[in-house]
């Protein structure tokens, strides 16, 4: 009725009461459920029984010994000294900008107490390390803990068994945004019950948030799933989840990427193979893939064995290079193929062309000596940076060593090492050091591509196996007789998985394919009815040079109309023809952007336009 009202909101013992107004317009508090009291009082007494014993230790201190990152070290005392302390003492800004630390590589919480000697690096919010999450966090205690403790954080009545770390406190958080929410099974598994997931996220400030919100939306219009749609590139269906239908326009732009691959396999020495997609699962018990990996296979009865489809191609390029002897003037042998690959990811990690059940790989693997390693490793670092130069793509070259649990002498991972180091320092790139993140088989080199609004990706793979070879009983003739000489099995991919590539593309272009990846490459755009016959004509020309060539013959639509359609429609080139054209066996040219070049022979446009095609030329409307 116009009165003005006055609220008190009350809170007990610091936590937040919440309010339910009533028709009397009173203001009541609402008690907090009893389960949160019974957890809050269980949370009191786990934290007294954790202080006391951190108490303990702290009595027991000793000095230890902290490496920063300037190679600078430092004393503290084991079980007192936190990082945020160490902080302050460095730089009292470094302090407050402080999100969490790095302890021997692992994120640790600022107030948490340093235990051993170690190396502490203060992480900012604008360090990847410091915006991480854990996607696992929902585990159940029974299932998923298996060491011998877990860490429990209270914030006001919320209690979360969480792995972290976490800020020091909520007033780091000045934005924050709950910006969707999904429906997902327990752990993606469809035999689960059905949960909400709620997205969140949240910035030191509110600027950084609108320059979020602005990438998403920019990442939401360049979405490969919209993109797919609206350019008839391709579609999923519910009666193969997982599995893409490439319709002719997404086919031509999967072949067009097939066929780049294959023209680098001919100048670099790639022999391509075809090996077959479905293997007894002795196989995969060869290679160690069934003891670790069945669960991600489709796997069938035939007669009295266990068959599955194939989920990498090595094992079975092993049997190739096994099923005769081989000698070491043979090495390096480099098998590709581009075989079809199946994977049972579980339904709810479906996504798009990034996470499929089919899809085929630009796959090969190198069998070489020792000795041949760093010569092989610096040929892949060229093939890539071949490739990711055509599409536009800058990269992070990363090399991951010998991890702490591992297979295989330690000289030869050593020399490996070696090998790859100098192979990329020869690279001439930048590159940083991961050391014991390799696989358990060998050294790696990790690389991510860079797209266009500045996301990364890893796609390319560059991986030593020593064990490949033993587990397959992999030998060749060796120079100085040796016929039990072991070969070193390369993995190589420079595309990765190719539905994958197109997802990177369709998004890092935004749908504006350059022209010889283009799946619509030209129109013909007749000025009246009396032109469609040279339009058609013009048009078979463009075709049977090998372009993607269409003509619009619609009569219901007016010459501008026609050529907005063409523009939208991402045609690199929109060619107009009306009767001085005709005469004079000309077109006139235009680009999507709407550059005008004019009239000119179609002769010379073919011949132009050939030659930025056969360049793959990425900006080929500027270049004409």
């Amino acid at each position: 009725r116009g009165e003005t009202q006055r609220w008190h909101i009350i809170h007990i013992l610091g936590l937040p009461a919440s309010i339910t107004l009533t028709k009397c317009h009173r203001c009541e508090l609402k008690p907090l459920p009893r389960y949160i009291a019974e957890r809050l009082s269980l949370y009191e007494e786990l934290k007294r029984e954790s202080d006391a014993l951190l108490a303990q230790k702290a009595a027991d201190s000793w000095p230890i010994t902290i490496q920063l990152p300037d190679g600078q070290k430092v004393v503290a005392k084991a079980w007192i000294t936190t990082p945020y302390q160490l902080a302050c003492n460095i730089s009292q800004g470094l302090a407050d900008n402080a999100v969490i630390s790095r302890v021997n590589g692992e994120l640790w919480d600022l107030d948490r107490p340093l235990e051993h000697d170690c190396s502490l690096e203060i992480l900012h919010f604008d360090n990847d390390d410091a915006q991480a999450y854990n996607k696992f966090k929902c585990r159940i205690l029974n299932e998923k803990v298996t060491t011998p403790t877990t860490t429990v954080y209270r914030c006001g009545p919320l209690i979360d068994l969480c792995r972290g770390p976490h800020v020091r406190h909520t007033g780091n958080i000045k934005a924050m945004k709950i910006y969707k929410n999904s429906s997902t099974y327990w752990e993606g598994r469809t035999d689960m019950e059905t949960l909400q997931r709620i997205y969140g996220i949240s910035f030191p400030d509110s600027k950084m948030l609108k320059e979020w919100e602005h990438f998403q939306e920019e990442a939401k219009n360049r979405d490969h799933r919209k993109i797919g749609k609206d350019q008839e590139l391709f579609f999923f269906h519910d009666l193969s989840p997982g599995s893409c239908f490439f319709m002719p326009r997404g086919a031509f732009i999967y072949n067009t990427l097939t066929e780049f691959i294959r023209d680098e396999y001919w100048t670099r020495g790639f022999q391509e193979v075809a090996s077959p997609n479905i293997y007894n699962s002795k196989l995969w018990e060869t290679s160690g893939h069934w003891q670790h990996y069945s669960e991600n296979m489709f796997s069938f009865p035939v007669e009295d064995d266990i068959f599955a489809l194939k989920p990498m191609n090595c094992p079975g390029h092993c049997l190739m290079f096994g099923h005769r002897p081989r000698s070491w003037r043979e090495l390096p042998l480099r098998l590709a193929d581009f075989g079809v690959l199946h994977r049972n990811e579980l339904s709810g990690t479906l996504t798009g062309l990034t996470r499929v059940r089919r899809f085929q790989q630009d796959d090969a693997h190198i069998f070489c000596t020792m000795d041949q390693i760093e010569s092989e490793m610096k040929g892949c670092l060229d093939f890539l940076r071949c490739v990711y130069g055509v599409f536009g793509f800058s990269f992070q070259l990363h090399l991951s060593t010998r991890p702490d649990k591992c297979l295989g002498d330690v000289e030869v991972w050593n020399q490996a090492e070696k090998q790859l180091e100098n192979s990329l320092n020869k690279f001439g790139e930048p590159w940083k050091l991961n050391p014991g993140d390799g696989a358990f088989y060998g050294p790696k080199i990790d690389i991510k591509i860079r797209d266009a609004i500045g996301r990364y990706h890893q796609c390319a793979t560059i991986q030593l196996d020593f064990q490949l070879p033993i587990r397959f009983n992999l030998t060749f003739m060796g120079k100085d007789g040796d016929d039990k000489a072991r070969p070193v099995i390369i993995h190589r991919a420079i595309l990765g998985s190719v539905e994958r590539m197109v997802a990177i593309l369709t998004e890092n272009y935004a749908g504006k394919w350059p022209l010889w990846l283009s799946p619509c490459q030209v129109m013909l755009v007749p000025v009246n009815s009396f032109c469609e016959d040279y339009a058609k004509k013009v048009c078979k020309q463009f075709t049977d040079a090998g372009f993607t060539a269409d003509a619009d013959l619609d009569l219901g639509c007016l010459l501008n109309k026609k050529i907005r359609n063409a523009q939208l429609a991402q045609y690199n080139f929109i060619l107009v023809v009306g009767e001085k054209e005709k005469m004079n066996n000309c077109v006139n040219v235009r680009t999507r952007d709407n550059k005008v070049h004019g009239e000119l022979p179609v002769s010379e446009v073919l011949t132009r336009l050939t030659l930025l095609k056969q360049s793959r030329c990425r900006n080929a409307e500027e270049e004409f």
